[in-house]
């Protein structure tokens, strides 16, 4: 495939923030729930320039011949990334600026040190004095900053600087202030005030905010299928530059001899410097105090829904060997899934219990759960990903503690990552071993599942049952190949499977039959899936995509510049949950085929990693889930269309339809459903 029939995926994910900036900016969110996409922004910006920014920084000091088998110039892209980010920055200000304005409208105030007044300049000095003065540390110039910790440099008449570290891991980030209202004010603006007693011998001038953000470990192998380049890539690096700085963020308004000094002491490049606001690592404003009597400033509340079958069954096995199940996050309740592993833990006819783990909670109720199981000797086999990025640690921790209590612990595959979510539970009965099966699209995480969207499929079906033994066969490195007849496992039969599918659409297309493909997933980056799809668009098949994040689908066309074909449509929905779920959905000649699973149609989730995706063959759950995938696609309050000029332009509204905002209607649609069946 031609370079240029692709678009770059790091590139493209910008636009996927700026959906969530669009939300922020919405007047259809309600006030203080703009703080919070806000909060997101912010939050999304750090991670990717602590992996994606930093993968391209380090990969423009490879050798030559390397970075041409990359097929890109990392520099050009970086620096078309970094004026991206730029202007996203500048409207980034604005919105926060017209919301914290719209905010006093309700007598919501953030101050800040050009308008306390007396009566708060007095508390903040109380209070710097009694509980915020013993946690600030200064230091002098050339100071290893921690990583997207905050800083504050403090001029000096002379023309030198200081660096005082405002201490957001020993207290809140927003200080509620005496006055009417509701007043707050940042523990930076705290600090600035009282900036004197932490440097009594100096002539300060002013202070501004500043953030280091550094480069995170390089996973290569996640975007890279070629296992030998990946080792070569490694090798060529003289130096892994993982925890350099490699992005100075600063107060815009700082003058031009200390961004200089700055410079030369973090020994940054020009690319490195960012000019921003005031104040920085605003995904804080997830902490934002809610004050009293402000519920119409927030979502309305939507409790999670019991499941109508399986919240309510005397005995959680039996109502799945009758029927498979089928529940949806958030808008069921997880408890579900953590009560489906806790009866499976004092079960007395339950053997053994098997499951992996990409993401587990600090703490929550499926831990409990296992380690009840292992007091009552069952058999424990724990799949537990040790590279999830960003929670090696705290997975790590956990499945040390598994181990210690004598569960089973295997930790990751090499080169492989284990990003299915699975579950088995082996039960006794009439003599004979019965598997009890959970295939989900999101992580065992019972707070993520308050937020993230996702689908899980509870079956008792020997077909998908056996099928999963095998995967776990696998994990435990038994067998090498699963024989697999109904699960699409990655690496193993996803991609050819995927493939085959979209071929029987090509064909029948082809023949004048009926032929859609519509598929719901995180994002679409695999070049062979695109090709796929772009031959699918050309023999006629209707395509139908739903992608959250980043898009690199550019055009069927030779040229890229004729646009899109009228058979293809791609949306993006973002709203007050994270759309998570994968769903497939073929034609497949009026016989519709569907899938849920863990995987993307990415590169990485087709060869590199453990990814399970199930058939749903129950005829009652298939027209649920059709139905709540129709609801997604038909969404025109907050989906928008993913194009050629990436303008996230929302979808259009037809003359007299209807108005559907597709979470708050698959959440009606399953109460109404839950209060027919009671």
């Amino acid at each position: 495939m031609k370079k240029d029939n692709l678009k770059h995926r790091d590139i493209n994910w910008l636009y996927f923030n700026e959906r969530v900036l669009l939300e922020a900016k919405s007047i259809d969110t309600p006030l203080l729930e703009r703080l919070k996409f806000l909060a997101i922004f912010s939050s999304n910006l750090d991670e990717y320039f602590k992996v994606r920014v930093s993968q391209l920084r380090q990969i423009k000091h490879l050798d030559k011949k390397f970075r041409k088998k990359l097929m890109f110039k990392a520099n050009s892209t970086l620096q078309q990334i970094l004026k991206t980010i730029n202007e996203q920055q500048i409207e980034f200000g604005n919105v926060i600026k017209a919301t914290l304005s719209e905010l006093e409208e309700h007598n919501i105030y953030v101050r800040n040190t050009s308008n306390f007044t007396n009566e708060q300049k007095q508390f903040l000095a109380s209070l710097f004095d009694d509980s915020i003065k013993e946690f600030c540390s200064v230091h002098k110039e050339n100071l290893e900053l921690t990583d997207g910790a905050l800083y504050l440099a403090v001029t000096h008449s002379d023309h030198k600087y200081s660096i005082v570290a405002i201490p957001t891991e020993n207290q809140d980030r927003f200080i509620a202030l005496p006055g009417d209202g509701h007043q707050f004010c940042y523990l930076d603006d705290a600090i600035r005030l009282n900036i004197q007693k932490l440097l009594p011998n100096k002539d300060i001038d002013a202070c501004y905010s500043i953030k280091i953000s550094r480069d995170a470990e390089l996973y290569l192998e996640d975007d890279y299928s070629d296992i030998e380049l990946v080792e070569k890539i490694y090798n060529s690096l003289d130096k892994r530059l993982s925890g350099q700085a490699t992005r100075l963020l600063y107060d815009e308004t700082m003058p031009s001899w200390l961004i200089d000094a700055l410079k030369t002491d973090f020994n940054l490049g020009s690319v490195d410097l960012s000019p921003g606001g005031k104040y920085h690592n605003l995904s804080d404003f997830f902490s934002f105090p809610i004050p009293e009597g402000t519920e119409h400033l927030q979502y309305q509340v939507k409790p999670a829904l019991p499941h109508p079958e399986l919240s309510y069954a005397e005995n959680i096995f039996e109502s799945i060997s009758t029927k498979d199940q089928l529940v949806h996050f958030p808008y069921q309740d997880f408890k579900v899934v953590e009560e489906f592993l806790t009866t499976a833990a004092t079960d007395p006819q339950v053997n053994a219990i098997k499951m992996t783990i990409y993401r587990i909670a600090k703490s929550s109720s499926l831990a409990d759960a296992i380690l009840t199981a292992l007091d009552n000797n069952k058999q424990v086999t724990l799949f537990v990903e040790a590279q999830a990025r960003f929670d090696e640690a705290n997975n790590i921790k956990w499945g040390r503690i598994f181990e210690e209590k004598g569960a089973k612990v295997i930790f990751s595959i090499p080169q492989v990552k284990v990003h299915s979510k699975i579950a088995m539970v082996y039960r006794t009965e009439e003599d004979k071993v019965k598997r009890y099966a959970y295939i989900g699209t999101g992580n065992f995480n019972a707070k993520t599942s308050k937020i993230y969207c996702d689908h899980g499929l509870f079956t008792a079906n020997k077909k998908i049952t056996k099928d999963l033994g095998q995967v776990f066969q696998v994990l435990e490195r038994k067998i090498i190949v699963p024989k697999l007849k109904r699960l699409m496992v990655s690496p193993f039969t996803t991609r050819i499977t995927f493939l085959n599918l979209i071929q029987n659409e090509i064909n029948a297309a082809r023949e004048g039959r009926k032929a859609a493909i519509t598929a719901k997933m995180n994002s679409l980056e695999d070049s062979d899936m695109i090709k796929a799809l772009y031959r699918a668009v050309n023999a006629g098949v209707d395509v139908r995509l739903i992608v959250r994040g980043f898009c690199c689908y550019l055009t069927a066309n030779e040229d890229p510049k004729e646009g899109m074909k009228d058979n293809i449509y791609i949306t993006s929905i973002i709203d007050r949950y994270l759309e998570h779920g994968r769903i497939y959905l073929f034609e497949n000649g009026g016989d519709e085929l569907m899938y849920i699973g863990s995987a993307d149609w990415m590169t990485r989730n087709l060869d590199r990693r453990i990814e399970v995706l199930t058939p749903i063959l129950d005829p009652d759950i298939f027209d649920e889930l059709k139905h709540i995938l129709t609801l997604q696609l038909n969404d025109n309050q907050k989906a928008r269309v993913l194009d050629l000029e990436n303008s996230n332009e929302k979808v259009a509204q037809a003359p007299g339809q209807e108005d559907i905002r597709s979470q708050y209607a698959i959440y009606d649609y399953l109460k109404n459903k839950l209060d027919e069946n009671r």
